[in-house]
């Protein structure tokens, strides 16, 4: 029963296989040091990437304490006796409604360049392989033509 077993010639190669090109240390470096360069900018790059991300949530937290200052200080400014509690009031909605609009449409931002970020920066680097075949993007028209002819 041979299953399993390969038959040797006397230098113990496989019968049958071919011989393989010969080792080259200088193509084996050069395509390490190349791997090498792409992995540190691949590091460098998503470090500045998420750098800038939590730049944008600094720059929430202090545009969000700037409207709070500065509408408590100009909305409540010279306001006395009973129609404080109505500034106070008004100016606080004021001031949300700012706020939440504001940060919400750069949170809405950060959270897009984020998304994009993964898909075009870690995606890229980590599991596309460019197959050398052009993409062709979906069809009706292609479809057709293939059936009718």
């Amino acid at each position: 029963d041979t299953n399993g077993l390969v038959a040797q010639n006397g230098d113990g190669e496989a019968e049958g296989e071919e011989d393989e090109e010969a080792f080259n240390f200088g193509d084996i470096f050069v395509h390490q040091a190349i791997h090498t360069i792409e992995f540190c900018l691949g590091c460098i790059s998503n470090t500045a990437s998420y750098l800038r991300l939590w730049a944008l949530s600094l720059a929430h937290a202090e545009l969000s304490e700037v409207l709070w200052n500065m509408m408590m200080r100009i909305g409540l400014n010279g306001v006395t006796g009973g129609i404080q509690v109505v500034a106070i009031f008004a100016v606080f909605a004021s001031w949300a409604v700012l706020t939440l609009a504001i940060l919400l449409i750069m949170e809405g931002l950060s959270a897009f360049l984020h998304a994009l970020r993964l898909h075009w920066v870690e995606f890229q680097n980590k599991f596309y392989e460019g197959s050398g075949y052009k993409f062709q993007p979906f069809s009706f028209e292609i479809i057709t033509e293939a059936d009718s002819d």
